[in-house]
């Protein structure tokens, strides 16, 4: 650790203990009767505020590697490829607004955890029960292992563990941090990322508010900043020969492929577990209601991070650092220029918000994934009578697991690997949304339809994204793909083919008298409240 500043380092280990602490302290906030319950270790009671909820659903969605890659992309590519997290941000709060209570109401009426105890609930159906839940954990997985991304390159740019040629030494930092995370998750459940994204937002904003005012002072105001950015959106790539600000799909229509990869990403985003365990566990559904309308502040501030990727173009100091020999890793770009630009205290400051910004979405994801694998594989297939506090300790010890997988997926493979299979994260939770969306307003699907239309969808999404190529990657290189005439996202003409499927199937199950399940929810209790006397499950019908 010869190279690292040791104020810089001081503040970020100290913010890191108070999270620590908080963490671990949140056991006892709003503490419950029984808190080996999977509504309370996994959903916080559901009881959360306005602005608590707030504060979740946020800290939920917008992760570590969010402030990271984003203005990675715009140091790369230009405004097209880093604004396009502002494009699907700002529509999908109103995606989200039309489906979320309804499952907000059904989920509390009948006491669903995840996303798949209601498609098993509304469908009768095991099979699509398990899909869900199967394709849930799997999308999250390499998503909780880029928050490490976030960590590592704030560690890099800070000097830790970069003079050790030992591997394990070298990335012990990031181990003792996820084992850290790993183990006041199991202890404190949902309630120890809710309590840290206070602090965790507080100082994301106060970090983009400072960097936004001060850092043009110190690059000679938003007209230097700008030219850079233009100079380097006009320049010839070496690799692609086109100009740098071309949108990566150089086929077809680049417009089409950008506006299916926004509504596709935001037609997703409140498909992952992650986003629907935080939006459950909120005490109201108007509670669901503000917060759409109010997230889009969140929208702003991403903005404004985007804007960090042409500051790091107009600071020399920054882009030599991250484009010099031996080195081309974009996602430095935010950390160099925080390190060139901030005096070392705010420094510290700054890299602790990243790190913190990690650690917040990791133990949300890693709860959900636990309650995907307790409530629809374990309690489902293998222990049908699992008490509530057997599904929560089984909850909490998953969790473990599937974050040191997640710490192992990400330390063993190479990065570009677990970004790139990120892209089919989205394509693949897609897959659930004609079950679980459309199943929200209406019973018409057939229940095995849905199934061939999501393993229809899985199958496709899968080999194309996998056939992907640039000039620098031979697979796994984009999430669009030209079909057909146009570039599309590869998630849209999935969700197609799924679609597709389960309508002709379903016409065809239908008109032979196929079985298809027992629907156990009633039309009334998609628009309950809590505060309204639950309507009872039908007679001979089994609630989960």
């Amino acid at each position: 650790m010869s190279h690292v500043n040791y104020v810089v380092f001081t503040i970020v280990l100290i913010l890191f203990l108070v999270v620590t602490l908080t963490g671990f302290t949140a056991a006892r906030w709003r503490r419950a009767e029984d808190r080996l319950h999977l509504n309370e270790w996994g959903l916080g009671g559901r009881g959360f505020g306005t602005f608590i909820g707030w504060f979740l659903i946020g800290g939920d969605l917008y992760t570590a590697y969010t402030f990271v890659a984003v203005p990675s992309a715009v140091f790369l590519a230009g405004a097209v490829a880093g604004f396009f997290a502002v494009s699907y941000t700002i529509i999908v709060f109103p995606i989200a607004l039309i489906f979320m209570p309804r499952l907000w109401s059904i989920s509390r009426v009948h006491n669903y955890v995840t996303p798949a105890d209601f498609v098993r609930g509304r469908y009768g159906s095991r099979g699509l029960s398990l899909a869900t839940a199967l394709t849930g954990i799997l999308a999250l997985m390499p998503y909780i292992a880029l928050q490490l991304v976030g960590i590592q390159a704030v560690l890099t740019v800070m000097g830790v563990g970069t003079t050790s040629n030992n591997t394990f030494v070298k990335d012990l930092p990031l181990i003792i941090a996820f084992l850290v995370l790993a183990i006041f998750t199991a202890v404190s459940g949902l309630r120890a990322p809710t309590l840290i994204a206070f602090i965790k937002d507080t100082l994301i904003y106060v970090m983009i508010i400072v960097a936004i005012f001060y850092i043009p002072t110190r690059l000679g105001g938003w007209g230097n900043i700008f030219a850079a950015g233009k100079t380097h959106m006009t320049a010839i790539s070496p690799t692609t020969h086109k100009p740098n600000g071309v949108f990566i799909p150089t086929a077809g229509n680049s417009q089409l492929a950008f506006a299916t990869l926004a509504l596709g990403s935001a037609c997703a985003l409140f498909c992952y577990p992650h986003a629907i365990t935080a939006t459950l566990a909120t005490k109201r559904r108007d509670v669901i209601k503000r917060n759409m309308s109010l997230l889009p502040i969140y929208s702003i501030m991403l903005g404004f991070i985007a804007l960090l990727g042409y500051m790091a173009l107009a600071d020399k100091t920054t882009a030599a650092n991250v484009k010099g020999p031996g080195k081309g890793n974009a996602q430095l770009a935010v950390p160099y220029l925080f390190q060139h630009m901030f005096p070392s205290w705010f420094t510290g400051i700054a890299f602790a918000a990243i790190v913190i910004g990690a650690l917040v979405p990791a133990a949300i994801m890693s709860i959900a994934a636990a309650n995907l694998f307790t409530r629809n594989i374990f309690k489902e297939f293998f222990k049908p009578d699992a008490s509530p506090r057997l599904q929560t300790r089984m909850s909490q010890w998953v969790s473990l697991v599937i974050k040191l997988g997640a710490l192992l997926f990400a330390v063993e493979l190479p990065k570009t690997f677990s970004i790139n299979f990120q892209l089919l994260g989205g394509i693949w939770i897609l897959q659930t949304f004609p079950a679980l969306v459309f199943g929200l307003f209406t019973r018409w699907f057939h229940r095995w339809a849905l199934l061939a239309g999501w393993a229809g969808g899985m199958i496709f999404g899968t080999i194309a994204a996998y056939k992907t190529s640039t000039p620098t990657t031979s697979h796994w290189a984009s999430s669009t793909d030209f079909e057909f005439g146009h570039t599309v996202y590869i998630g849209v003409s999935a969700i197609i083919l799924n679609i597709a499927i389960s309508v002709v199937l379903t016409l065809i199950f239908k008109a032979v008298h196929v079985p298809a399940g027992a629907d156990e929810t009633l039309p009334h209790q998609y628009t309950a409240d809590p505060e309204e006397t639950p309507a009872p499950v039908p007679a001979g019908v089994s609630s989960l």
